[in-house]
């Protein structure tokens, strides 16, 4: 069965304007209807409600594939909806949905329909004919685009899969599974994007589908064994025993459709941890989760946080230090960073984005632990913990809980949620579409307040302690703790101890330890302008590809990007990570003995103008580059000769 006969020109819809949501569910609803497709267009309605209330089904990028599978309709079909201004559809990276395909699947009969619903989730991954159909100017080009574009892909005669590609020979090196509850749309653009980022990395990917027509592709016995890693991207059980003692990635469906790169890198470059599997054969993969451990479950929700706030404190951060470049400090000392126009209206903006680095954290840990339903609670215990709480004070004033405080409200708001669903999962389904506008974030955001207004003063007492204690180092102490994260910085080159020293450097921004993110920066940017000293002054030690490669990391280096060095260590890391953390301790160590501060976040090279002793700043970045540059270079051995 084909796309177009599935979808009838009596259910399109072009240049629609709607309110919201709900309205463009009823819209799409009433299309549906007008195309003769449905028995009950209440129950349908009803059935698209109930898989909303479980999570957006808008995927991102603008495309939103709301659908239910019910015994409402009469037989398969699509709607679609073209909203030019787009509408709030709750996708999880804020996009306007301006181009809605609605499914329509029968609870019971053939299931022929489902091939050709999983082609239209597959080639809506293309961007480029995303964008001609919301152009489309007429429902009879929308209708032949998606017909030329089927066909393009799939041949003329769509009753035939197209061809696997043979791998029998080199085998896969990532082997993935795909599934989402009704496996219709989400399990297929998953697959075709982990297939499409693992051809861009040049990566043999197979991927399996659980869908609703039963598993597609699956993997073999051997191509298991032969595997690097396994990514389970699944919102549904899927049969994890087949992959007991292999390095498996754990994740969403919905981070299979956005985040595969990630995903694929993770699964090839053995950052996975070892699958050990207990319970039946098709025990869950959501169960399976369990196996990151509580650790690496904790690390994966901070970091979540942590990937949203940088965005405010760095440009808040930046803005704040133009604010005092721009400015005139003989005009009023005590009011620096706001003397002239131009300086105060910086620092004001710059202030008030920086002051959303807090909330913004604790929000989106809790939407990590929680989904959507966490975000608002988080956020708000984020805004508590970054105000304070005057009256859980008895001496009066505020409480600085600071960045440990929003951290801890994250947590604490995410579990909440948690909690709550498992209370309200035996209320009666008619109340499934008022938990999470009206029970989650009211009695949540109440819980989260009352809970980190308690923790305030006791979070608070172990901040101003560490504040007053890095405040209270002398010199060589300071130098040893810059030789520390300097050194941190390079020992994983964007993993959990580099985040970790970048994380810490952040939080001391707030507290006015501007040195420390200084020592942090200069540690971070060695690594890649080590390597690519060591191949452009050593180059007998590398191959061509390397000696071209290793030029790029100049321009990553000056830029703050430490992950620039990752290639040449993940090649050689018995002599590419000592030398790197050498010289990255060398420089974080000098940047603090000579004073250097900083209070823009990241930017390296480019923010040069807003660190305090620019030059001793240079000087310690270049002395510890050539450090790492002369280390490696002692260490590695001539290519002709290894």
């Amino acid at each position: 069965m084909k796309i177009t006969e599935l979808l009838k020109k009596e259910s399109i819809e072009l240049g629609v304007k709607v309110s919201g949501k709900e309205e463009a569910i009823d819209r799409l609803v009433d299309l549906m209807n007008a195309g003769g497709r449905l028995k009950d267009k209440a129950g349908y309605k009803e059935g698209i409600l109930a898989r909303e209330a479980q999570g957006s089904t808008a995927v991102g990028d603008g495309i939103a594939i709301p659908h239910a599978k019910v015994a409402a309709v009469k037989e398969p079909g699509l709607a679609a909806m073209v909203v030019p201004e787009g509408v709030d559809y709750e996708a999880f990276d804020g996009s306007l949905a301006n181009l809605i395909f609605m499914i329509a699947a029968p609870a019971d009969g053939a299931d022929v329909h489902l091939e050709a619903l999983s082609r239209l989730s597959t080639l809506l991954m293309d961007p480029d004919f995303k964008g001609d159909l919301v152009k489309a100017k007429s429902k009879e080009e929308f209708f032949q685009l998606i017909d030329d574009k089927e066909s393009e892909r799939y041949g003329k005669k769509t009753e035939e899969k197209p061809a696997e590609p043979s791998k029998a020979a080199a085998g896969y090196r990532v082997l993935a599974v795909t599934a989402c509850p009704t496996g219709i749309a989400h399990t297929f653009m998953a697959a075709e994007n982990l297939e499409q980022q693992g051809k861009k990395l040049g990566i043999a990917v197979k991927v399996e589908t659980n869908g609703a027509e039963g598993i597609g592709n699956p993997l073999t016995k051997d191509e298991i064994a032969a595997a690097d890693g396994i990514i389970v991207a699944a919102d549904k059980n899927v049969d994890m025993g087949r992959f007991d003692g292999k390095r498996v990635v754990i994740a969403s469906v919905s981070d299979g459709i956005h985040k595969g790169e990630e995903l694929i890198k993770r699964a090839s470059g053995g950052e996975a941890p070892v699958y050990h599997h207990t319970g039946g054969a098709n025990a869950s993969s959501e169960n399976s989760g369990s196996q990151d451990g509580i650790g690496r479950s904790i690390y994966k929700h901070l970091m979540n946080g942590v990937s949203h706030m940088l965005p405010f404190v760095i440009g808040g951060g930046i803005l704040i230090a133009l604010a005092f470049l721009f400015d005139d400090y003989s005009i009023d000392p005590g009011n620096f960073g706001k003397n002239t126009p131009l300086a105060a209206y910086l620092k004001t903006v710059g202030e008030q984005a920086f002051g959303m680095m807090l909330p913004v954290l604790a929000g989106y840990i809790a939407m990590s632990i929680a989904d959507r339903p966490g975000l608002a609670v988080g956020f708000v215990g984020g805004l508590i913990a970054k105000m304070g709480s005057t009256f859980a004070n008895p001496g009066g004033g505020d409480v600085n809980s600071g960045f440990l405080g929003a951290l801890l409200a994250g947590f604490i708001g995410g579990y909440i949620v948690i909690l709550l669903k498992k209370l309200f999962s035996k209320l009666p389904r008619s109340l499934e579409g008022i938990k999470p506008v009206l029970l989650y974030p009211l009695i949540g955001i109440l819980l989260a307040a009352v809970v980190t207004t308690f923790i305030n003063p006791f979070v608070g007492g172990i901040n101003d302690a560490m504040t007053n204690g890095l405040n209270s180092m002398g010199g060589s102490s300071r130098i040893l703790l810059g030789i520390v994260l300097g050194g941190m910085m390079s020992v994983d080159m964007g993993g959990p101890v580099n985040k970790a020293a970048y994380v810490f450097g952040t939080a001391q921004l707030a507290e006015g330890n501007f040195d420390i993110m200084a020592a942090v920066m200069a540690g971070g940017m060695v690594s890649p302008i080590a390597i690519a000293l060591c191949t452009t002054f050593f180059k007998k030690k590398f191959t061509e590809k390397e000696r071209q490669s290793g030029l790029v990391n100049y321009i990553m280096g000056l830029s703050f990007i430490s992950e620039g060095a990752i290639p040449f260590a993940a090649a050689d890391p018995i002599r590419v990570i000592p030398s790197c953390i050498a010289g990255s301790a060398v420089a974080g160590g000098l940047s603090m003995a000579l004073g250097c501060t900083l209070r823009a976040p990241h930017g390296g090279i480019f923010v040069l103008p807003t660190i305090g002793n620019p030059f001793g700043y240079l000087l310690a970045v270049v002395i510890g580059s050539a450090a790492g540059c002369l280390v490696l270079a002692v260490l590695k051995k001539n290519r002709e000769t290894e």
